[in-house]
């Protein structure tokens, strides 16, 4: 038994401000950003995978400056964190009360999860966690493997939930069951593909899918 939550854009609405800071910090390097459309589809990715993909041409010490420059404005922005969608923390609340071990894995920094975390008073509320910069960067499924390792449990007997095609492959890769959320970054076509066992439109639906899963009585 074990669920793995992505982070941005599927506990906590964090879109926005991923967006505005990235094209802030294309901005402070001095070229043109991306768009609020090429931005959101890389939300995910670890940063470097990310600024890879937004700007494959750039030379890499414009890419290193683009980062620096991001994870500056992204520090300052998150002295005010961002607000979880309807339902999470009540559902994740639930899931504890129940005994449900909970895990993160996501394209954030160490540094990155652990601040937020210590924002929201929240560093000693998931009993596992994986980030891009200690991993592989998603779609690889190392950090999904790294987990089920430390929790001793096998791929098929956890549950992943994300709100990216790189999410869902991600679990898919390595057999694991994976749950979709459609109000993210990618459109639910898109998460489709990856054959989740649903694409939810509210959080809280997770709960009962989770405890059939697990055999638990329903909320």
């Amino acid at each position: 038994m074990l669920v793995i939550f992505d982070w941005d854009g599927t506990l906590i609405d964090s879109t926005g401000k991923i967006v505005a800071c990235m094209q802030q910090a294309a901005k402070d390097a001095g070229i043109a950003p991306r768009s609020v459309a090429d931005i959101r589809n890389i939300i995910g990715l670890g940063l470097d995978e990310a600024l890879l993909r937004l700007y494959p041409e750039q030379a890499a010490d414009l890419r290193a400056s683009i980062r620096q420059h991001y994870s500056a404005r992204f520090v300052a922005a998150d002295q005010t964190p961002c607000e979880f969608f309807p339902g999470v923390m009540e559902s994740l609340d639930w899931l504890r009360a129940q005994g449900v071990p909970l895990a993160v894995a996501t394209g954030k920094s160490r540094r990155g999860l652990d601040r937020v975390l210590g924002n929201l008073r929240m560093s000693d509320y998931f009993q596992g966690s994986r980030c891009a910069d200690e991993t592989a960067s998603k779609p690889n499924p190392l950090m999904l493997n790294q987990l089920c390792e430390e929790f001793k449990v096998n791929a098929n007997s956890a549950v992943f939930v994300g709100d990216t095609e790189y999410d869902l492959e991600m679990a898919h890769r390595i057999g694991m069951p994976s749950v979709g959320v459609s109000y993210g970054v990618h459109e639910p076509a898109r998460l489709a593909n990856w054959q989740p066992l649903q694409i939810l439109d509210d959080f809280s639906a997770l709960l009962p899918l989770v405890a059939e899963r697990y055999g638990m009585a329903k909320p």
